[in-house]
């Protein structure tokens, strides 16, 4: 436990490049106040020029993992004096679109999810052959390097995957499904993938329509019904545990919900024993970092990595952690 709360006191506080002066808790909340006022004023820290980069992702309609996201890459923008553009779509033909939109615009760096990468790759390498440097964030870490991007930040979504199947084995859990609410998502596919390299029991894939929660909780509610066997069920983003809570009520189950990244509702469910575990990601980090580090290639040639992605997960996070991160996710940066 005590080695948890440090390392998420390290990575809050290098997330906010906020530096203490001292150890007390009067200047813990100064150094909050500070923040947060010059955050209201769009006062950078810096003077370099006012560069303008466009962050392009996948995420549907709602998400709100992608708020999160969002929440860290707009910080980093005041701070490092950014013109801070976001556009995203589900669709991936569309979300090239909006690669090619922003290379028009002459953007000064792009951050782009690879969900689907055959799809962008395309899109990418025009932006490259534009003389704009490109981050991948999320998703498509094994595609980020073979397209010539800077470097990839997120999880290693197998990695993730093998995590899961891991604490699952601890649990004592013998037969689980993995639900996937997005088909055709590489990334999707290697969590599954991972949990089952890992997990001893047996794994079923459900795919759902992350687009419509209600027939998302329907075709879960009818598989708990079906195989009254199913002990685990994994979802792999915060706002579908929530459906997956309501289908197993429904369906008088008793299967243990789990569940991919975190939110305010998911800390609290985990606090009260609704959810057994979620994983987190640290989406916070992964929009600030991307506009951090696209602004230190402009201004210092610096690249992170070393040609491998940088990682910001997974952190399994249990009930004995929950408390801890509950001020974390209700401002929206956990």
């Amino acid at each position: 436990m005590a080695r948890f709360r440090t390392w998420v006191g390290i990575a809050l506080a290098g997330a906010l490049s906020v530096s203490l002066a001292g150890c007390s808790s009067t200047g813990g909340k100064r150094a909050e106040d500070a923040r947060k006022a010059a955050a209201a004023r769009g006062r950078a820290a810096v003077d370099t020029p006012r560069w303008t980069f466009a962050m392009i992702t996948h995420s549907g309609d709602g998400d709100t993992f992608w708020d999160i996201v969002q929440s860290g890459a707009k910080q980093a923008a005041v701070k490092d004096n950014i013109h801070f553009l976001y556009s995203h779509d589900d669709e991936a033909q569309q979300q090239a679109q909006l690669v090619d939109a922003a290379v028009d615009k002459k953007v000064d760096g792009i951050i782009v999810t690879l969900a689907k990468p055959d799809a962008l790759k395309a899109a990418v390498a025009r932006a490259e052959k534009a003389g704009i440097p490109v981050i991948t964030v999320n998703s498509g870490s094994q595609e980020s390097r073979a397209f010539g991007a800077l470097t990839h930040i997120g999880q290693d979504e197998t990695v993730a995957g093998e995590a899961v199947g891991d604490e699952l084995n601890r649990r004592g859990k013998k037969k689980v499904l993995c639900v996937l609410h997005e088909q055709g998502n590489v990334g999707h596919e290697q969590r599954c993938d991972g949990v089952a390299r890992t997990f001893h029991g047996k794994l079923q894939k459900l795919y759902v329509n992350g687009t419509n929660m209600p027939d998302a909780q329907s075709a879960i509610e009818a598989k708990l019904q079906a195989d009254k066997s199913l002990d685990a069920v994994v979802t792999l983003g915060a706002p579908y545990a929530g459906a997956a809570v309501k289908a197993k009520k429904d369906a008088g189950g008793t299967a243990e919900i789990d569940t991919f990244d975190l939110n305010a509702e998911v800390a609290a469910e985990l606090k009260d024993g609704t959810l057994g575990f979620a994983v987190d990601q640290q989406p916070y980090l992964q929009g600030y970092q991307a506009v951090d580090l696209l602004w230190l290639y402009k201004y210092n040639g610096d690249v992170l990595g070393g040609g491998r992605p940088v990682l910001t997960g997974p952190q399994i996070v249990t009930r004995d952690q929950a408390g801890a991160l509950a001020d974390y996710t209700e401002r929206g940066t956990r």
